[in-house]
């Protein structure tokens, strides 16, 4: 019995060929789409055989096409002798006779299983304790297009799709380095999910690689069917706000990871690729950053930053200075907004928290509707609600401005997980400006920066790039510097370090 309590199928293919097909039947029985084939081979087909696949993963062609090849194979290269024997064919696949298509010879019955599940065509022979297994799968696969979550003006279009093999040839199609060193995990029982990791060997930190291996290990053990399930797994802190790894569909960036010294994680039958560690300074970075010229790349950054602080503490600020602190407002500018709040019977920071949480669910709409749908409600909506919002004085008009402010701001976080981030620690300020004014905002900024500073990421500082102040560090923190001074191998790089004495930066290796 196995740790399932059923049948144990590990056990040794039998020479018995009906023993296999009852035990393969016994495994397989509550499954419709798996095909016994039987016939036979030799001058006379005077030997039993069998081949079983599953329909919905093979093209039944493609069956018939190996039966015919191996039939073949037996009749050309056997057929000089009166008689075929299961010797000879035993002796002649045993030794990998040469065959049209790659074969793996078989000696488990679980390896039979897993590969038929997997989407081979498996052949079982009487009187032989092995069985083939030919590669046959045909299920249809999303092409190769342009990241929907990651567009780009210039710069590759390549993005990822549900196949782990292809994506993985897609990287080491723009890394063909020897050291770029690729590791497979099977996890889950039902699943067998394949969970591929990739490392640049001399570019990546030791520290981290090691935290990285000790972190993942025993998820062998439970199902994994996405990618985000291996986030959850080996991330240091699953109750922060803030994420400590990204993602990408982009192979582009990906290969620039790999240089940087990041872990890769990709998973069968998901297009995300897990970039680990992420410390917070990544999350604000493109690699359209470097497909630009250096001025306008860093005006851009720097336009990010703005569009950060604006998504984080805009509303806020309004609570407070309008509640608390309204001697800091312009005159002229005070007297328009208590023109537009005239006739409003909620206090500002019961006006934004509406706003903000109709706002959230327009967005949220707007991402499960239907694309041509939810672009329409989210536009339309926020116009409807908006308008209709200042007729009926529930919300005055300089409200309605600081929240399409804010929403346009947080779109333009270039990574999603960041942008939910945001949108999770404006409310707490929202709350603090309106119970304590600006000395509320204060102290919910500084508590935050206290989980910034004791956050970590596979052991690297998360804010890393910041702190120690390091000028190498600033070349492309806020600005980009030009190109010519990162163009560079990872192994020119840690030379460099080694003549100087100096350890790795935490969680950025090029820099």
């Amino acid at each position: 019995m196995n740790r399932d309590g059923c049948h144990d199928h590990g056990e040794s293919i039998s020479a018995a060929l009906a023993d296999n097909l009852e035990r393969m039947r016994a495994a397989l029985s509550g499954s419709d789409d798996i095909v016994v084939d039987h016939w036979g081979y030799g001058p006379g087909q005077e030997h039993a055989a069998f081949s079983a696949y599953c329909h919905t993963l093979v093209d039944e062609f493609s069956n018939h096409y190996m039966k015919t090849t191996l039939q073949d194979l037996v009749n050309h290269e056997l057929g000089r002798a009166e008689t075929v024997t299961p010797e000879q064919v035993r002796d002649f696949f045993g030794r990998g006779g040469v065959s049209l298509q790659p074969f793996s010879l078989l000696d488990k019955m679980d390896q039979a299983i897993g590969k038929i599940l997997d989407g081979d065509v498996v052949l079982f022979f009487d009187e032989w304790d092995h069985a083939l297994s030919f590669p046959a799968k045909n299920v249809p696969q999303r092409q190769v297009t342009e990241s929907i979550s990651e567009p780009s003006v210039q710069g590759p279009r390549e993005g990822t799709i549900e196949n782990l093999r292809g994506n993985l040839g897609m990287i080491r199609q723009r890394v063909k380095s020897p050291r770029l060193n690729i590791r497979y995990i099977v996890a889950g029982i039902e699943l067998q999910t394949t969970i591929a990791y990739a490392y640049l060997e001399h570019a990546v930190n030791p520290n981290v690689l090691e935290a990285f291996l000790e972190r993942i290990q025993g998820i062998d053990r439970y199902e994994v069917p996405e990618t985000s399930y291996v986030e959850d797994w080996i991330e240091d802190d699953s109750y922060s706000p803030f994420p400590q790894y990204r993602y990408t569909e982009r192979t582009d960036t990906a290969a620039a990871a790999l240089l940087e010294g990041k872990i890769l994680v990709l998973v069968s039958n998901s297009p995300m690729i897990l970039i680990c560690p992420a410390v917070f300074v990544d999350f604000f970075n493109t690699s359209e950053d470097y497909y630009g010229r250096t001025v306008i790349s860093s005006l851009i950054r720097l336009l990010r930053l703005l569009a950060f602080i604006i998504a984080l503490t805009l509303p806020s600020a309004y609570v407070a200075l309008s509640t608390f602190h309204p001697e800091l407002i312009p005159t002229v500018l005070l007297l328009a907004i208590l023109d537009t709040r005239e006739g409003i019977p909620f206090p500002a920071f019961f006006e934004a928290l509406v706003m903000e949480i109709s706002f959230e669910l327009l967005r949220e709409a707007g991402i499960r509707l239907p694309r041509p749908v939810g672009s329409a409600v989210s536009i339309v909506g926020a116009l409807v609600i908006g308008q209709a919002a200042i007729t009926a004085q529930i919300a005055s008009p300089i409200m309605v401005i600081v929240v399409a402010l804010t929403g346009i701001a947080s779109f333009a976080i270039p990574h999603y997980e960041m942008g939910i981030a945001l949108r999770i620690v404006r409310f707490p300020l929202m709350v603090a400006a309106g119970l304590l004014g600006g000395f509320g905002i204060m102290i919910v900024s500084l508590l935050t920066l206290l989980h910034l500073t004791r956050l970590h990421t596979l052991g690297q500082p998360y804010l890393s790039s910041l702190a120690p102040f390091k000028p190498r560090t600033m070349r492309d923190l806020f600005v980009r510097a030009p190109l010519k001074v990162f163009l560079r191998s990872p192994r020119n790089r840690r030379l460099l370090r080694h003549r100087r004495g100096e350890f790795r930066s935490e969680g950025d290796p090029a820099k």
